[in-house]
């Protein structure tokens, strides 16, 4: 979405409910001055109800989780960031224990390396949340945590922006994760996870894995049939088995779902030099970023919506391509390949 598609608009009924809140927000300790500056330009954006009572309900297969989370533009650009970034990691890692590829793929999924941190005001995005969203008292909870952060001066209400739900900077953090995990990495009084310079983010980041449990230089699982001892095993609905350790766990504190924990895991591993899983990934040569880019054109051309021409294989190309596969009676693997484009014609 654009800013302007997150634009506020007019609501007796929200104003009522800060009308409301504020009192309570300052019982609750919010000094007033950080009320009067984050309300200043704050209001309800009716983009963000409609994307919370629309979110999509459909199952994603651990395939397409992999596909779009370890694609081969994401590849690239994370072996870019970690070569840019490299002494920050480096001193990440050293400070708490938690491997640096895995701190990179994480930053990856959340944010695709700080390019997509989010523009959505927070406190506008949860205070209309906490106005008329399903979850009315988590999303009070966030947006005074999200206040207090104001007030101790980490940010300021232009620059904290994020999701519309409310997670925020480079590695989504939800506010009350922030306030108890973020860390000041770069020794400036500020724990900034906003900014173009990803150091506390990425501290933040393995702080949270650190406190969580992580073990450094132990893995977070491979194939069930790759050997291995003393995992446990899991098998995703459709997906081979996996042996499993305590660095999954650990992974899924940041968020409880296998499929991510696998792809950040698998993603940390290809940040590292490994091979791809087998049985998930074409056994044939990446394409360049600009056939990606001409594949996703091609697709969209032919009536395949790709949601997009970045070269970027998401989860709406992988669909495009599989689409077309089945039209043209090929298996619809959803594989981004030379085969594909070359079929394109």
């Amino acid at each position: 979405m654009s800013v302007n598609e997150w634009a506020t608009a007019p609501d007796p009924g929200y104003d009522a409910w800060v009308a409301n809140f504020l009192p309570r927000a300052q019982a609750a300790g919010i000094p007033p001055q950080t009320l009067q500056a984050a309300f200043a330009n704050a209001g309800f954006i009716p983009a963000v109800v409609e994307r919370d009572r629309n979110q999509a309900e459909f199952s994603r297969t651990l395939q397409d989780y992999l596909l779009s989370g370890v694609s081969d533009s994401r590849l690239e650009n994370g072996r870019a960031a970690m070569a840019r970034y490299a002494p920050v990691l480096a001193a990440v890692e050293q400070r708490y224990g938690v491997d640096a590829p895995v701190v990179a793929a994480i930053w990856g999924m959340e944010s695709s390396y700080g390019t997509r941190r989010g523009d959505v005001p927070i406190v506008s995005a949860l205070s209309t949340l906490a106005y008329e969203g399903r979850r009315a008292q988590f999303f009070e909870s966030q947006l005074l945590s999200a206040l207090r952060i104001l007030a101790a001066g980490d940010t300021t209400p232009q620059a904290m922006k994020g999701s519309w739900a409310g997670a925020m900077g480079h590695t989504q953090f939800i506010p009350t994760s922030f306030e108890s995990l973020a860390v000041d990495f770069t020794g400036d009084g500020r724990r900034d996870i906003w900014g173009e310079d990803p150091s506390d983010a990425l501290a933040s980041t393995a702080n949270y894995l650190a406190k969580s449990g992580w073990r450094r230089g132990e893995p977070w699982g491979e194939l069930a049939d790759e050997g291995g001892s003393g995992g446990c095993i899991i098998t995703p609905a459709g997906s081979p088995a996996f042996r499993v350790y305590n660095n999954f766990d650990v992974i899924k504190r940041y968020n409880n779902a296998d499929a991510y924990a696998i792809t950040v895991g698998h993603l940390s591993d290809r940040l590292r030099g490994q091979p791809p899983l087998r049985g998930f990934f074409s056994q044939e040569r990446p394409l360049t970023q600009a056939e990606r880019v001409r594949l996703q054109e091609r697709l969209t051309a032919m009536g395949f919506d790709t949601g997009g021409t970045d070269g970027t294989i998401g989860p709406r190309t992988i669909q495009a391509i599989r689409s077309f596969q089945a039209s043209r009676g090929l298996p619809p693997t959803g594989f981004a390949e030379p085969s594909v484009l070359a079929a394109l014609g």
